[in-house]
């Protein structure tokens, strides 16, 4: 964008950072899926004009200024608040995962019109989910349907190492799920039944819709999440501190 021009776009808030006393630095995923960065000035005052605007996991149709180092929020309406999330802790801790994997799985200028939509959809989903152990699913089905969508889909249905179908264990670090001779020589490869690599199964394959209507008890919920959470830190080589939060609470 030339020096002195502006530009529309559409953007989910999946992270906001302190800039000076009274402004914020935006970081969204636009509508094409690229990762942009704006300054919102003087959000951070109470009752300023973009205080209510430019909240974490807000949608927003936005004006955008250049500016010298960064855009510059001009205007900004609101699309959708998901205001279903305020004031609830689980909601918020879960939506709060979804943008932390959008965070890392968005980039400036690479375009990839499957983020934002599928973003959007996790966020409803929060939103929508009867209890925990469905935010569980939701926050599961995101960051694996993201992960796999970018070539980090875990193999389920055969060991990942010679291809034999009788596995039981998996590992992050190897790709999947194992036999039990090639676990041997996995360190860290862990138990796990074939449920369990059904469910995940699900959850890559299923729409958010069935996930949330599925009956799901909540410790295998709360297992599925961990190996989720694992999956995504591994893949990412990141600590996701949302996700350690969730998995917390």
């Amino acid at each position: 964008m030339p020096r002195g021009r502006s530009r529309h776009t559409y953007a989910i808030v999946v992270d906001r950072t302190k800039l000076g006393e009274s402004d914020l630095i935006l970081t969204l995923l636009e509508h094409d899926g690229s990762q942009g960065r704006a300054v919102a000035k003087g959000a951070r005052k109470p009752g300023g004009k973009l205080a209510a605007r430019v909240q974490l996991f807000c949608e927003l149709d936005l004006l955008l200024a250049q500016g010298r180092n960064l855009d510059v929020v001009a205007e900004a309406q609101l699309a959708n608040p998901h205001q279903g999330l305020r004031g609830d802790l689980e909601r918020v801790s879960a939506a709060s995962v979804v943008c932390e994997v959008a965070k890392l799985t968005s980039f400036p200028d690479a375009h990839d019109p499957f983020l934002a939509p599928i973003c959007s959809r996790a966020l409803l989903a929060c939103e929508q989910a009867a209890d925990q152990a469905h935010l569980d699913l939701v926050v599961g089905a995101y960051a694996l349907k993201v992960l796999s969508h970018q070539g980090w889909r875990p193999v389920l249905d055969e060991c990942v190492a010679c291809g034999d179908a009788a596995v039981t264990r998996f590992s992050c670090a190897a790709g999947g799920a194992l036999c039990e001779s090639c676990a041997r020589n996995i360190e860290g490869a862990e138990s796990v039944d074939a449920a369990t690599l059904g469910w995940l199964a699900a959850l890559v394959g299923s729409t958010f819709d069935q996930l949330l209507e599925v009956p799901i008890d909540g410790q295998v919920s709360s297992l599925l999440l961990a190996i989720c959470h694992r999956w995504a830190a591994t893949q990412l080589e990141s600590r996701l501190r949302a996700f350690e939060f969730m998995l917390s609470v």
